[in-house]
Order: C-alpha cells, then structure tokens, then sequence
C-alpha cells in the first residue's frame, strides 16, 4: 500500500449543483439512499454516487486506486482520517494480504468512478488504528515501515503502548464500528503497471532483494550514492515485510536479520560518502544494541565517530573491532591514524577559534 496519483472528482448533489473535492461524497439523489447487504455478515453499503461501465475484473494482482473517508458512528459523523486533505489517494494490491483485508470487499463490489458508503461492525474494524498509523506516516512522508528505530529502552517501552496518535489510541482501547466512504478512481490489471516492491508478494519479495542488493552494489561503485540508498532501502524493506511474519530469534526470521544487517551497513557505508555521520551512527547503534558481536557494525561506527570527532567513541569502537577480529588490525591501524589526524586538526582549530578568550 503507498501513495497513488491524484484526479479531480466532480459529483452532482440533489439540486444539480457540482460538488467539488470541498464538499466529497454527500448524497447523490433519492434514489440511492437504499441500503444494500454485500453477502458479508456485518456489512451494510449505500451507494452515494453510481459508477460507470461494466464491473472491473478483480483478480490478483490488480490494483486499486482509491479514496477513502473513516467516520465513526457517532451523532457528528466525526471524521478520523480523509485521503482528501492530503490530495492523494491509496493503491491496494488484490490478494496481496493487505492488514485491513475488510477493504479489499468493499472495493471490488465498485465500479469506477462509484462513491460508496460502508457501515462495517467490529469484527472487520479492528485493526484499523495500526492500518491508519502507516497511512499518516505515508501522508508525513514518513516510511510506514519502521525498519529501524532511533530510541532508549523506555521510549520503545512507551511506543508499545501508543500509535502515536491519541485518536488511534483510544479507538484501538475501544473499538467500534465505524463508516467507510470509498471512492473508486482506478483499477489497473497485473499487466497494465510496474509492479514495485511494495506491490510484491512475500516470494516475489524475496527474490527481489538480491537484485536490489546488486543494483545498489554497482550504483555504489558509480559513486550515485543516494540511488543506492534507495536501493538498499528497498531491499530492507522488502525483508522487513516478510520478517515481521516470523516468529522473533527462531531460524527464518534470524536469517533474514543478517540479511537485513548486511543491507543497513551497505546503506550506512552510502551515508558516510554522503556525511549523513549522525544518522549511520543511529543505525549502526540499532544493530549493535540487537548484535553486539556484529563487528562491521562497530567498524562502520568507528569512522563515522572519527568524522565527528568523538575520540573515545572511535577507539572504543576500533578497540571491539580487534576484539571480534584480529585480522583487521592493519585496516583498524589506518583508521587510528586518520583519528589522529582529525583530532590533531580539530584541536588547532580551536586554539584560533577561543585564543584570547580566556
């Protein structure tokens, strides 16, 4: 699930006047206010505006561009997310597993262009609050997938109990029916677009990541550093998509953390070339507070450390480095020296900076 593009939507209301993306899905007419049962226990669909043409195919792999309004049920309708603020509807995969599968019902009962409302009860609403986290992350342009996360113990202690987001808080601790505005924008077959990696599923996925390993590699060698990232951050979450599914510390989901390890400290190796110094020590940190025998991860912080100047860190880091590997003491030699170099600089420097100072 990610972004889609957006289209303008114009909709007639029962005088005849437009309805523009300012006022989305009112009552179209009378005649479409009857409440239609979809085959579904615990789903009621009203028709706000008809659709055109013949029915889509839905079959896997298609995919769905759409709009969407949550609304809970009570006397104000109170809306809990529209995609219409932002401007950019949401793509689905049919068949590709998506959390809130309730959605994947109520899409393929649409024609294109139709605007329906879906009253759905608890047991399809669930797990609405951790679906809608991700959709505003998306809107924040944040990724939706935390594949790495910057922060202490008492902090991760606290997000386990919170989505970040009171609303989504509260309904999660009590959850309730809710509506479902959807507006129906496009259906696209397995053959009419670029599957990416989002839209893989988990076997595709997997045969994905050594590709984009690769192509990171080489984009690397190119020295296109940001278009290896990408690359290398497709890849990982490629992996933590299907790693989320396995059971933590048991063999699959074990190999798929090296795997992922070894993508985050190529990632991290881009990073420095590009001086984002702050950020591979974050990285590197995670990996080392989950794999503390995971020796390239304190090497990769090392140099990063070295470009900041914190001295103690660095030989710390190097210090480990020989303890997990004797064989990198020439390397580790080399980087001493630049260390050295650096803080010999950084000190002349500060001699001009505060001479006359004190």
């Amino acid at each position: 699930m990610r972004p889609g593009i957006g289209l303008p939507v114009l909709l007639l209301d029962n005088t005849g006047t437009t309805v523009t993306d300012r006022q989305p899905y009112r009552k179209m007419s009378s005649d479409m206010d009857g409440t239609m049962l979809l085959g579904v226990e615990g789903i009621k669909k009203t028709i706000l505006y008809g659709g055109t043409a013949e029915m889509p195919r839905f079959i896997t792999g298609t995919k769905v561009t759409f709009h969407f309004r949550t609304q809970l049920c009570d006397d104000d309708r109170t809306v809990i997310d529209d995609s219409k603020v932002t401007g950019v509807p949401m793509e689905v995969v049919i068949g590709n597993m998506f959390k809130l599968e309730i959605w994947e019902t109520l899409l393929t009962s649409m024609r294109i262009g139709e605007v329906a409302e879906f009253w759905c009860d608890v047991t399809h609403t669930g797990l609405y609050p951790l679906v809608a986290k991700s959709l505003r992350r998306i809107a924040e342009g944040k990724d939706p997938v935390d594949w790495h996360i910057h922060s202490c113990g008492m902090a991760n202690m606290f997000a386990y109990h919170t989505l970040g987001y009171d609303d989504l808080d509260q309904l999660q601790k009590e959850p309730q029916p809710l509506y479902f505005v959807l507006e129906l924008v496009k259906v696209q077959q397995p053959s009419e677009y670029d599957r990416e990696s989002w839209a893989l599923n988990d076997e595709e996925r997997l045969k994905a990541v050594p590709l984009l390993h690769g192509q990171g590699n080489k984009l690397y060698k190119l020295g296109r550093y940001q278009d290896a990232t990408n690359k290398y951050k497709e890849a990982i979450v490629c992996i933590k998509n299907i790693q989320h599914k396995e059971k933590a510390w048991e063999a699959p989901w074990l190999k798929l953390e090296k795997m992922g390890n070894m993508l985050t400290l190529n990632y991290c190796q881009c990073l420095l070339r590009m001086e984002e110094y702050y950020e591979v020590i974050e990285h590197t940190s995670d990996i080392i507070n989950q794999h503390p025998g995971e020796m390239k991860a304190f090497y990769v912080r090392g140099k990063a450390h070295i470009e900041v100047w914190n001295e103690a860190e660095a030989r710390a880091d190097f210090e480990r480095v020989l303890d997990l590997d004797p064989g990198m003491k020439k390397a580790v030699k080399k980087d001493l020296g630049v260390l050295n170099m650096r803080m010999e600089e950084k000190n002349e420097e500060d001699k001009v900076k505060y001479k006359g100072m004190f």
